[in-house]
């Protein structure tokens, strides 16, 4: 197993690259999405991601959605780290949580490319010494 995507549920158009030199794979959302303005909520992907142990996968929101619909991921930045796949309770269905920053009603398609993952190698300090493991979703590894 190196690295790649596998769908949560029937019809979903998993992750892919627009061209050869694409960085990022474009996610699709799976359903049509209303946003209230300034609301915030989260999209589920039914999408997981596998990779190495010493690999993430960073998600970006798709610059023409920032630009031209004033969406963004709250947490600026997501990052899945390669525990988050298939751990003791979590199946490691990925989740985006965007916020509408207009006063304008935002609608993400059905079908729609909206963020964009790139896998990376991540680096560790000399020092380091982490043994626990994750167990959970969404910010289980801040629980103990």
């Amino acid at each position: 197993m190196k690295r790649g995507f596998e769908a949560l549920k029937k019809d979903i158009i998993l992750p892919q690259r627009a061209t050869s030199y694409s960085a990022g794979y474009d996610f699709f959302c799976p359903e049509q999405t209303v946003f209230a303005p300034y609301e915030k909520k989260q999209v589920a992907t039914y999408v997981k991601a596998y990779m190495q142990k010493e690999e993430h996968l960073q998600l970006h929101i798709r610059s023409s959605l920032a630009l031209k619909r004033h969406l963004r991921l709250v947490n600026g930045v997501g990052i899945i780290d390669s525990d988050y796949y298939n751990n003791e309770d979590n199946e490691g269905h990925i989740f985006i949580a965007l916020e509408n920053c207009s006063d304008q009603t935002i609608i993400i398609e059905k079908g729609e490319r909206f963020v964009q993952g790139i896998f990376l190698p991540y680096l560790v300090t000399d020092t380091d010494d982490v043994s626990r493991q994750r167990n959970g979703g969404l910010g289980s590894t801040g629980k103990k």
